[in-house]
């Protein structure tokens, strides 16, 4: 499963997603790994959640991106839950079509029973229709 957590930026979206992995890592039965551009973010989250500073990766494209994830999943059988902190950055997706990277995610997520949530900078109304049934927050 793939949601979305979105809304403008400075809208409170990374705050919510820290919130929502510092929850589920207490219930969760396998592990949580939190992507995000930098570190800044390490004394927020639960000693559990795995953060992972993508900036110090060279991901320049979508394609990169979505190799980058399958290989944090195929080394960690245990993975639960994928927190995308900034997502069409770190999928180098700004001003670029989203759907056919989440069909991608949609793919990896069933097959591999790993759970992504990603907070996007954008309004609801900018959501692609067919990805709309994916937002879980709007801010």
């Amino acid at each position: 499963m793939v949601q979305f957590i979105v809304g403008q930026r400075g809208k409170g979206k990374t705050k919510q997603l820290i919130e929502k992995a510092n929850t589920v890592v207490k219930e969760a039965k396998g592990n949580v790994d939190f992507l995000d551009r930098s570190a800044q973010h390490m004394y927020e989250l639960n000693n559990k959640v795995r953060l992972i500073n993508v900036n110090e990766f060279q991901l320049d494209s979508e394609d990169a991106f979505v190799g980058f994830v399958s290989g944090i999943i195929s080394q960690d059988h245990d993975l639960e839950y994928l927190f995308l902190d900034s997502f069409l950055k770190l999928a180098s997706l700004e001003g670029k079509p989203i759907t056919d990277c989440i069909r991608k995610l949609d793919s990896l997520s069933d097959k591999y029973k790993v759970n992504f949530i990603c907070s996007l900078s954008m309004s609801p109304d900018e959501v692609p229709e067919d990805l709309k049934d994916h937002i879980a927050l709007s801010l």
